[in-house]
């Protein structure tokens, strides 16, 4: 081999070695690492995910103990009217007052039904929807009465459907009423038994036309009446929005009388 060719192939060898030795460097190298973080001063904590509000769950089935606020009779009632109650005991739930006693309850009328002339009662339909506790902290919740204070013999069905009641015994007293009248007239006017009979029998069909031709008694609600009330499905309470230390105190309402069912004496 001539010198010359020998020293180019000298120079190539280098070359290809210095190329083969820098990859391998290369592929030996650790990569760069970020440098630690710099300790925390003492007496500082990492901070702490904030955690969602906390719930307080009234269960279904929980029953409130409620006064009406507004009186109310299927005269003059039709869905859509408000009623407004309030609360008239604590509710309380692992030693917590969770319902002050005194707080708000709204709801609305969903049906009103009139007594009939010849059948059929008086018939309100309640649903509650709204609460506002004592601190002005408002909550959607769901209930129906199950039983009503009326001072009367109204009785609560399923759904909150509330009857009233019929005037059956005023029903008897108007016809043998009517009938004893007519009977008087009748002997009067005929001064023979035949006539007490006739003027008896006169009496009896204007008292059954009477009980035919008026409604049956309304069903009223009046003012003070009490009702329980159930919850048919959980309420939820946020816990920062419940922080009562009294057991609260409802309004001093009187309580409805004791009272007899009437017909209504005018046919309309």
């Amino acid at each position: 081999m001539k010198p010359a060719a020998f020293r180019r192939s000298l120079v190539w060898a280098a070359l290809l070695w210095i190329a083969l030795a820098g990859a391998t460097a290369a592929q030996e190298t650790p990569p760069a690492q970020s440098p630690p973080s710099p300790p925390a001063p003492e007496g500082t904590e990492k901070p702490k995910p904030i955690p969602a509000p906390a719930k307080i769950v009234v269960p279904a089935g929980t029953k409130l103990p409620l006064v009406l606020h507004n009186s109310v009779s299927t005269r003059n009632a039709k869905p859509g009217d408000g009623v407004y109650l309030e609360t008239l005991f604590p509710i309380v739930q692992d030693g917590r007052i969770i319902i002050p006693a005194g707080t708000y309850v709204q709801g609305e009328i969903l049906e009103a039904k009139r007594p009939g002339r010849v059948k059929g009662v008086g018939e309100l339909r309640l649903r509650l929807t709204m609460m506002i506790l004592p601190n002005g902290y408002t909550v959607n919740f769901h209930g129906v009465p199950t039983n009503a204070g009326t001072g009367g013999n109204e009785t609560v069905e399923e759904e909150g459907k509330i009857k009233g009641d019929s005037d059956k015994a005023g029903d008897v007293g108007t016809v043998l009423k009517t009938t004893g009248i007519g009977a008087g007239i009748g002997g009067i006017a005929g001064r023979s038994v035949k006539g007490v009979g006739i003027g008896a029998g006169a009496g009896a069909a204007v008292g059954l036309a009477t009980v035919l031709l008026t409604r049956g008694p309304e069903l009223v609600l009046p003012r003070g009446t009490t009702f329980d009330v159930v919850l048919d499905r959980a309420l939820y309470l946020d816990a920062e929005k419940v922080q009562f230390t009294e057991p609260g105190r409802a309004s001093t309402l009187a309580g409805p009388p004791n009272r007899e069912p009437t017909r209504n004496r005018r046919p309309f």
